[in-house]
């Protein structure tokens, strides 16, 4: 099967990096790409000004590309923080607050896929209750997302890079899914598939995707070692993507990747440029 009817994204808030955020919408569109996702990208601000958001709105129409994704507020990202939903007092108060935001934002894109990012453990509060909390701002959210017929993604992180984060399995995040769609009744919480994430927790990942694709709304790829493009690592991506085919997926494939040393505009040799232009 190989690239040829994979549906390609790039997140901006990890490529294109040595552009200012308004730069970066036109920069991928030049690359060739038509979709884009991104982390929540004022990271204090889970409540911008109003014309911050209507000016990244504006470079995204501007530049003809589609947002498809977009992370609800978690703190300093990439950063130690990690994740606010399931941390106490500011942070989960922040992410609440950010929630109506983000989805008025992101729909008057087009776009109804929020991802959101459990918080790490923090002293002093007990690991139940930081997941009591947890549940219930996810099952907040997942209901305000359902208002708008949206999807509610659940990812895992990896434990090398995130050992305070507690959702660093596949299994664990599914168990998350399952408990905010019975807590809702709505079935829009379904699993982030991150492959590199999991590959650096060391799932098998043909496992994972025969495990999971069913309850999976998004994936995101990076070569691992290194975080970098496919073909910089291990990882087989021609296989791991043609098995997510066979297993019925069909959505996007988000690019999560560093682009090294050189401009971000060269770090996607490895995807012929016909292949970059989503169709659909």
């Amino acid at each position: 099967m190989g690239f040829t009817d994979t549906r390609f994204n790039v997140n901006l808030s990890i490529l294109f990096t040595e552009l200012s955020l308004l730069e970066r919408p036109a920069a991928a569109r030049a690359a060739g790409f038509t979709a884009v996702e991104l982390w929540w990208p004022w990271v204090d601000a889970p409540v911008p000004e109003a014309s911050e958001l209507a000016a990244l709105r504006d470079a995204l129409n501007d530049a003809g590309v589609r947002l498809v994704g977009l992370n609800f507020y978690a703190g300093q990202l990439p950063g130690p923080d990690r994740g606010a939903l399931s941390v106490p007092g500011a942070e989960s108060d922040k992410f609440r607050a950010n929630v109506p935001v983000a989805i008025e934002f992101a729909t008057s894109l087009g776009c109804t896929t929020f991802n959101a990012l459990y918080g790490n453990r923090v002293e002093g509060v007990a690991a139940a209750d930081q997941d009591a909390l947890a549940l219930e701002n996810l099952t907040f959210a997942a209901r305000a997302v359902g208002e708008v017929g949206g999807t509610l993604l659940i990812e895992a992180l990896n434990a090398p890079e995130s050992p305070k984060c507690p959702i660093v399995s596949a299994p664990k995040a599914i168990e998350i899914v399952d408990a905010v769609n019975a807590a809702t009744g709505l079935g829009n919480a379904k699993f982030l598939m991150d492959l590199y994430h999991l590959s650096m927790n060391g799932e098998d990942l043909d496992e994972v995707i025969d495990r999971y694709t069913d309850k999976t709304a998004h994936v995101q790829i990076a070569d691992n070692p290194g975080r970098g493009a496919p073909g910089t690592g291990s990882l087989d991506f021609t296989a791991l993507l043609d098995r997510l085919k066979k297993n019925g997926y069909s959505g996007w494939i988000g690019l999560e990747y560093k682009p090294g040393d050189a401009p971000s505009a060269s770090a996607f040799e490895w995807l012929p440029a016909p292949l970059r232009a989503a169709t659909s």
